[in-house]
């Protein structure tokens, strides 16, 4: 007979039949426990992983790999400038800049009024093979490329394409006066001529007596505008004229736009027919100030492209200072010669100060200025 404690064919006794009672509802000490989500997600994972589980909006970045390419080639980059450092004359050139030998870097492009007056250069003459050696000049720029040209805005009656055409053209008209190879030689201005407004009827009339007069007066000689030597007597020393200088210009009459050059050319010359390398080289520097007016042509007759001049002024050394002759002549076979006295000195490559226009030129009254260097 079967009584009511056994199970499946079992029997228990009263004190183990309560303590399962007594466990069921308190707990026993070795009861399994549901696992979390969290223990879940541990479970699932590779055996051989190890670390919390990543959350799903994070990523692990990939270990940086070595980039001993950039390790050399920085490397490589700080020797190469250490030596332009030490070396940079030997450098210069393979970057389009002329280092002017040992006189240094070129010079950035003048922007504004200098304060100062270039340094003192070594007491080199110059040869021709270096015809700007011992000079400030041998760190200008060639040509064109020194006469600085202002960023245009809109000004007076002309938007600013306007205006950049104008600041163009009056760049155009300072290397068609100063640097023209076949003016430079005595030909006929004739580009330079083209942007000038041709109803200026003052202008013409110098320009008419200045071209055509052998013996100018010295407020019609051509040099005032025009660089120009005479071929049978001196010739330029290879095809570079060094410049600095810039343009600046501002609202003038009649809402005109008014430019200003202010520009310095150096121009290193021979005898005509002495080619050998000894031949003596010498440095004629001329400095001209040219004011400039684009016109309205609502308010003033003009032609298109042209302009009219409002002033022009000119400073030089070794150029000559007889009696005008339309043309610069260079003081060959006076580099040893003192002058018994002092006359007036000037600094040809000073460019802090402004044109003296009392006469024109450097000279002095009764006699030519002396220039303290070349």
């Amino acid at each position: 007979m079967s009584g009511a404690g056994e199970r499946d064919g079992s029997s228990a006794s009263d004190e183990e039949w309560e303590r399962f009672l007594r466990e069921s509802v308190t707990g026993a000490a070795e009861a399994p426990v549901e696992p979390s989500a969290r223990a879940r997600e541990v479970e699932r994972r590779p055996p051989e992983s190890s670390g919390p589980p990543e959350g799903r909006r994070t990523y692990s970045p990939a270990r940086p790999r070595r980039r001993t390419g950039w390790y050399v080639t920085g490397l490589v980059a700080a020797v190469a400038l250490l030596v332009v450092g030490v070396f940079p004359q030997q450098f210069v050139g393979w970057f389009g800049g002329d280092g002017g030998g040992q006189d240094g870097a070129p010079l950035a492009a003048e922007s504004e009024s200098p304060r100062n007056a270039p340094g003192a250069e070594p007491g080199l003459r110059p040869t021709v093979s270096e015809p700007f050696r011992g000079s400030p000049a041998a760190r200008w720029a060639d040509g064109s490329a020194g006469i600085a040209v202002p960023p245009a805005k809109a000004t007076g009656w002309m938007d600013v394409h306007q205006v950049d055409r104008a600041l163009r053209k009056s760049r155009d008209f300072l290397v068609a006066t100063g640097l023209d190879p076949r003016v430079l030689r005595g030909a006929r201005p004739t580009k330079a001529i083209a942007l000038l407004n041709p109803h200026q009827k003052d202008v013409q009339d110098y320009l008419r007596t200045a071209l055509s007069s052998k013996v100018p007066a010295p407020d019609t000689d051509p040099l005032l505008l025009f660089s120009r030597f005479r071929p049978e007597q001196a010739q330029l020393v290879g095809d570079v004229v060094k410049t600095r200088g810039r343009l600046m210009y501002q609202e003038g009459k009649r809402g005109a736009v008014e430019v200003t050059a202010d520009v310095t050319f150096v121009y290193p010359v021979i005898r005509t027919g002495d080619g050998g390398r000894d031949a003596e080289v010498v440095r004629t520097i001329v400095r001209r100030e040219v004011v400039m007016s684009w016109d309205n042509p609502g308010k003033v007759i003009t032609e298109p492209g042209t302009m009219s001049l409002v002033s022009y002024a000119l400073d030089m050394t070794n150029g000559g200072c007889s009696v005008p002759t339309g043309y610069f002549v260079p003081p060959f076979g006076t580099a040893d010669q003192q002058p018994a006295e002092q006359p007036h000195r000037v600094d040809p490559y000073d460019r802090t100060k402004a044109i003296d226009t009392s006469d024109g030129t450097t000279d002095a009254g009764d006699g030519c200025a002396t220039a303290t260097r070349s």
